[in-house]
């Protein structure tokens, strides 16, 4: 007969495993960084599985690099927490970690194997008995992460002495934890190689800036300067509409251009790319005020996209007969241009807003037009850079207003980069910039 006590007992001690999958799933689940959500699971299964844990991961070269090492008690670690890179996987595979990064499953070590094993066979198996001895080591067990048929590390975790020994019970848990953990490294992979093609497409859509040749028209004293900047939203990896634009016209001018397809997808992202390229076609065959301009270019993106929507600022930057520079534009639902002075005074100038493209292409779209000081700056951007959730449009106007006075005579490319790193930190949407430098008057 069973005993009562028994039972309850092993139900018990199925609850708790139950409940160490279940956080370890969920610290997984947190976070897309591979190591941070494996220092979390380690941090889990110390001190309810065991003593401590240690994780290795291998990296592109194929050489593991321990991530993360957790122990009961802290101290006794030493500083820098055993963490960093470990010598190569030998060619012969002999010690437990060594063999299961080599494809091995997990392995059980008593204090009796282990102890029969003390003498080091290479680099890399000096190390984990080194560890091991570190750490006060009688049992342990080491798993693989394993994910799509590849190993992409190893889990080890031990237990001194003073405590029951791991058992081949706790094997089957350490490898059901190991296979959540690789599945858990494998995505967050997988989502950095999406995000890293993701904003090398959006990349290799935009013009390079600023290699813009300077226009024969700029005073000697000193050409336009110009430069530009994208960043992919912080938490996605998909491709965006952002997008900016720069161009000399026949006319002496230069055209600032930024705009905003709705969506977040590929479609997004070829429709930004042909409505750039529509309206290049556009202002270099018309060369006409920059409202025109617009109402042109919403009439052939409402022929070939319907049922897309995008904001765009179409700006003719360029010198009056006196000297003096002028800025002259047109919005399609796009916020303003910023104009900041070298004394670092700046304004949003009024007028020239008209509806997003794709709403009505027969709307008269209305310009305006500014005179620009010598040696301001005037910067065309995207939403992302001030809309915060939560948060009203204009506490974001008045937040990069801020930040650019404060920049105001910083040199352009370190304008840009510091107003990114101000701004665009933590955003949740994709982030374009187009900054313009007045040279001093002749």
């Amino acid at each position: 007969m069973v005993d009562d006590f028994e039972v309850d007992g092993v139900v018990q001690r199925a609850l708790d495993r139950l409940t160490l999958l279940a956080e370890a799933t969920t610290a997984l689940s947190s976070t897309l960084d591979p190591r941070k959500s494996l220092s979390r699971v380690c941090r889990i299964m110390v001190p309810q599985l065991a003593d401590w844990a240690a994780v290795d991961l291998l990296e592109d070269d194929g050489r593991p690099f321990r991530v993360s090492v957790v122990h009961r008690d802290p101290g006794v670690l030493p500083v820098g927490g055993l963490t960093g890179a470990l010598p190569p996987v030998p060619e012969v595979p002999v010690g437990p970690l060594a063999r299961v990064l080599a494809g091995a499953g997990p392995l059980l070590l008593t204090s009796a194997n282990m102890s029969a094993g003390r003498r080091a066979t290479d680099p890399l198996h000096a190390r984990q008995l080194e560890l091991f001895r570190l750490l006060g080591t009688d049992t342990a067990i080491v798993a693989p992460l394993r994910a799509r048929r590849q190993v992409l590390g190893a889990v080890t975790v031990g237990r001194s002495a003073g405590r029951a020994p791991l058992t081949s019970s706790d094997l089957a848990l350490v490898e059901d934890l190991a296979h959540r953990m690789a599945l858990g490294v494998d995505n967050a992979r997988l989502h950095q190689q999406t995000q890293h093609i993701a904003e090398r497409l959006q990349r290799s859509l935009l013009p390079a800036l600023p290699a813009l040749p300077a226009l024969p028209a700029l005073p000697a004293t000193g050409p336009l300067q110009l430069a530009a900047r994208y960043t992919p939203a912080a938490a996605t990896a998909e491709v965006g509409g952002d997008w900016y634009d720069s161009f000399p016209l026949p006319t002496g001018h230069t055209t600032m251009i930024i705009g905003d397809v709705t969506g977040h997808d590929l479609r997004a992202a070829i429709t930004m790319s042909q409505l750039r390229n529509m309206l290049r076609g556009i202002a270099c065959d018309r060369q006409e005020p920059p409202g025109k301009i617009l109402r042109r270019l919403d009439v052939a993106h409402h022929s070939l996209y319907p049922r897309a929507t995008a904001t765009c600022l179409y700006g003719l930057l360029g010198q009056n007969h006196d000297g003096t520079w002028r800025l002259e534009f047109s919005s399609a639902g796009h916020p303003p241009p910023l104009l900041i002075t070298y004394d670092g005074d700046t304004r949003y100038p009024a007028g020239g807003h008209g509806l997003l493209l794709g709403v009505d292409p027969q709307e008269v779209r209305p310009d305006a037009a500014e005179v620009v000081a010598a040696r301001s700056t005037v910067l065309l951007y995207t939403d992302g850079l001030i809309e915060r959730r939560g948060e009203s449009m204009d506490a974001g106007m008045t937040r990069l207003r801020q930040h650019a006075a404060a920049l105001a005579r910083e040199p352009l490319d370190a304008f840009c980069d510091e107003l990114l790193t101000g701004l665009a930190a933590d955003h949740a949407d994709d982030v374009a910039i187009l900054a313009a430098r007045l040279p001093v008057s002749a």
